[in-house]
Formats: C-alpha cells, structure tokens, sequence
C-alpha cells in the first residue's frame, strides 16, 4: 500500500479535482491526509471534503492551510463562480493552519509521500513548525522550470509557472530545504490533455466522473482551450480542454513510468526579477534533486482516462 498526503489547491483550475480522482481510483493506496493552500476562508477546503463525501471516504481527514489573504502569495487568489463549476452546495470548512501542518506530520510520521500540486506555501510553514522535517520527507511536486517545452507546446516561460512563482518565498524555502524532491514541471505537463472526447466516458464513470465532465465543460466554456491551443499547438489534440498537470505528478508520485525519463543533479534557485530561477548545477553542494524530462504524454492521457472510467 502506496501511503499518500495530498497539498492541493483543488477548487480552481480542474486538473486538482482530475488528481485527486487518480489518487482515489488507485486501489493500492492509502490517502493519509489532505490540505489545502491558497485557501479561501476554508473554501477549498470545503470543496474538497465534498468530492471525497461524493466517493463515500470520510476516513480521509481534510484541514486548510495557508490562506489567499494570508499575505503569502503574489496577489490574492479568489475561486471561479461556484454555480458555474458546483451543482450543489459544498460548506466551508476553515479551521487553524496549526491543524494542517499537524495533518501534514502526522501523514509523514506515518511514512507517507508527499504530493504538491499547488504552490509550496505549506511546505515552507511546516519546515519552520516542525525543524528537520522537510529534510526527511518524500516530495513529489508539480512545477519547476529548468528547460523550454518543446515545439508543438505552449511556449510558456518560467513566468508561467504558477505553483513555484504565486510564492517565491516558499518555493525557494522548500527546493533548499527538502532532503528529497521529485519535480515533475510545467515544461513536461504542459503535453499532457484532458479532451473532449472523454467526456462520455467520464458522465457514464459514476459520481466523480460525471462532477469531472460537467467541471470541464465550464472549463471549455471559460478559458477556450480548444482555440487557443488545441487549434494552433500541433503537439496537442484539437478538442484540447485543460491540460493534466496535477494528475501526471500524482502519477509519477506513485511510481508510473511510460516513457518517463529523469534528469538528476543538486540544483541551484535564486530570485532574479521577482520570480525564481531554478538550475542544475552539478557540482554544487546539497542534496541532488530529480526532474522529469521527457514522459509519453498519448500513454498518460490514456492511463488517467481508464483508471478514472474503469474502477
């Protein structure tokens, strides 16, 4: 059994929502805890309490971290309308960010990974709660930005990296402080894509998959993916909806493997400019931190969509 905490910031951007589905689709493993970052008075919290409800897992304990208004972030991030994306009411559920970063050592001290998949702002408060921590855990994080993507992608910059640079601080605290770190970043992710012909499947994929496919029409509906570059980035299906960021680095957190290579080597951060620049430097000093280069992105999408519609 494959023991995971999730840090999320599920409630915005979907590909949350599609990782924590992963995550409970996988009968080997055992969801120690979640919490959430970039909160929202308890919001996203609360959100994700009523999709592990839809699936019947109260066992799952559920804290907020680090608030929106926290003074954490770049700016303050707020949640999309919640009748365009919930069908029906999902309560709050705020509570002291001390029962987070205890939910977060707890699921550690039970010999948990930890999978980030928004910014690191939980990280850096747990390490400074509880000295020596961070050192000893497992770390699986989407972002990073250490090579360009690739032609028929977005050529997104390091700017685009949101869940390194929503809190500079942070990132830097927890790239320098984490004893072992698995990056799988945006340069990587940005292949992958949930699309449009899923959606039948996923609306006949019981509670879960039927709250994804309506999620994801909102999507479609708000940010036109589908034109904006499944239309004009020949590396990427026409009925493009959202990219998969958070579900591939759960993936690989649980040790999928088609077409994945890693580049490993101590790395270097600094602030340049007011976002975080990250490179290798293989003969600097600390602990050597492993990045995904390359992944089968066709391979993914179909693992995610049959993991998600055949349990």
């Amino acid at each position: 059994m494959i023991k995971v905490h999730l840090d999320t910031d599920l409630g915005g951007d979907i590909d949350d929502l599609c990782a924590l589905a992963l995550l409970l689709s996988r009968k080997d493993v055992q969801i120690t805890g979640v919490t959430t970052v970039c909160d929202n008075l308890g919001q996203r919290a609360g959100y994700t309490r009523y999709v592990l409800d839809l699936e019947g897992r109260r066992d799952i304990p559920v804290a907020a971290g680090a608030e929106a208004e926290g003074g954490y972030f770049r700016q303050v991030y707020g949640l999309p309308p919640h009748e365009a994306y919930w069908s029906e009411p999902a309560p709050a559920l705020p509570g002291p960010l001390d029962d987070a970063l205890a939910l977060i050592k707890n699921s550690l001290d039970q010999g948990a990974i930890l999978v980030g998949i928004g910014s690191y702002t939980n990280l850096r408060l747990f390490g400074e709660k509880y000295p020596g921590c961070l050192e000893r855990a497992r770390l699986f994080l989407m972002g990073g930005y250490l090579y360009p993507v690739r032609p028929g992608f977005p050529q997104w910059g390091n700017q685009m990296d949101f869940n390194v640079q929503a809190d500079v601080r942070s990132a830097h605290y927890a790239l320098q402080h984490a004893g072992s770190v698995t990056l799988i970043p945006l340069t990587v992710t940005v292949e992958t894509a949930l699309r449009r012909a899923y959606l039948p499947a996923l609306r006949q994929a019981g509670s879960l998959g039927s709250l994804i496919a309506a999620q994801a029409e909102a999507f479609a509906t708000e940010y036109q993916y589908e034109t904006l570059f499944g239309g004009t980035c020949p590396g990427l299906p026409r009925d493009l909806i959202n990219f998969q960021h958070d579900p591939l680095a759960c993936a690989i957190a649980l040790g999928w493997d088609m077409g994945v290579e890693f580049e490993e080597a101590p790395m270097v951060v600094e602030e340049q400019d007011g976002c975080l620049v990250e490179r290798f430097a293989p003969g600097a000093q600390g602990a050597p931190v492993r990045v995904v280069t390359k992944i089968d992105a066709e391979a993914f999408n179909r693992y995610w969509l049959e993991l998600i519609t055949l349990t």
